[in-house]
């Protein structure tokens, strides 16, 4: 440690190394009790982030191992969980992987690219950001760097009335068994006439949770607090329905003999093929039947409140990320003219 003036300046500057890291800059103080005070307060500072026991911080791909027990037994929500291990299997790809933890900065993890689209990215980029708070926390780095996300840019597709003929025939073409092909066109039918979250929500759901007087689905859990609500059913979601749950009155509406939930988990190979099948853009995703959900309910209703109750969003700005007004509406309006508008301007 030492203590010091440097030409031209009035301030008292300190300079001390811990760890193999230097620390060096001005006290703002002209007096020098008052400089080493303000000295003495970095380096405690400093200590108690830092780990006392001599020794290299560990690479990110040896840190991976704790941050993914962590992420198996912390109180996290299944699809944060399986987000951080998607993450981790996208960074430990790239050069990242064999950096020390304290080596990697706010700069180098823009410098990173991954495969896919900008959410594949940030999916990516979150799990760096929770690892190096972690190794913050456990006192492996003394700070961790601010880590920026990619700029997304919404889904611009509808999983429209056109795109649902088009999958269904799809999937004819797929020639899968029956129970499949029937499966995987209730879903595209539920999500379109629904809106619902497919995860968390649709493949969810349970008889006991299904009004057939009231014609509403109950769901218990969702995403956000306003995610909970009553989703009315469409006639064609009622027959749906209620031709496969026959006479039975509870247990859950998709159920699995693979997956440890007891439920269905994904659609997602099925979705694919069926999509190459009919010659759809890769952009086009089963969630897209959601957006087209909320633009449809709103053009037909112009009740905006109501299509954020039944999607369950939080507030408008969420909401008017699903509409996507139809361009033909638009042109109408523009080329609507009043009749006696009209007149004037033939005569």
């Amino acid at each position: 440690m030492k203590l010091f003036k440097k030409p031209k300046s009035k301030f008292y500057w300190y300079d001390f190394t811990v760890r193999g890291c230097r620390y060096r800059s001005s006290t703002q103080e002209t007096k020098s009790v008052r400089a080493l005070k303000i000295e003495s307060l970095k380096l405690a500072s400093v200590m108690e982030n830092t780990d006392p026991l001599p020794g290299k911080p560990i690479a990110l791909g040896d840190f991976a191992a704790r941050f993914l027990e962590w992420v198996g037994t912390a109180r996290l929500e299944e699809m944060t969980r399986k987000s951080y291990r998607n993450g981790w299997r996208l960074l430990k790809a790239t050069p990242v992987a064999d950096m020390r933890v304290n080596q990697i900065t706010g700069d180098r993890a823009e410098q990173l690219k991954f495969p896919g689209s900008a959410a594949n990215a940030n999916c990516a980029l979150r799990t760096l950001r929770r690892m190096l708070h972690k190794a913050e926390e456990w006192k492996i780095i003394g700070h961790a760097p601010k880590i920026t996300m990619m700029k997304e840019y919404g889904r611009h597709l509808r999983l429209d009335d056109e795109a649902e003929m088009k999958l269904l025939e799809g999937a004819h073409a797929c020639t899968w068994r029956r129970p499949t092909f029937e499966l995987f066109r209730d879903i595209v039918i539920l999500m379109r006439d629904t809106g619902m979250r497919n995860q968390r929500e649709l493949y969810r759901m349970r008889i006991e949770n299904l009004d057939w007087q009231n014609r509403v689905i109950f769901v218990p859990d969702s995403k956000t607090a306003e995610g909970r609500r009553l989703v009315p059913m469409s006639r064609r979601v009622c027959d749906l329905l209620r031709a496969r749950c026959i006479a039975k009155s509870e247990g859950w509406v998709f159920p699995s003999n693979r997956a440890a939930s007891g439920h269905l988990r994904s659609v997602d190979r099925l979705f694919r093929e069926a999509r190459r099948q009919a010659g759809l853009p890769k952009e086009l995703v089963l969630y897209c039947a959601r957006h087209d959900y909320g633009t449809r309910v709103l053009m037909r209703t112009g009740n905006l409140a109501a299509v954020m109750k039944t999607m369950g969003h939080r507030d408008v700005k969420t909401a008017m990320h699903y509409q996507h007004p139809e361009l033909d509406v638009v042109r109408a309006a523009l080329d609507y003219r009043p009749a006696i508008e009209t007149a004037e301007i033939r005569a």
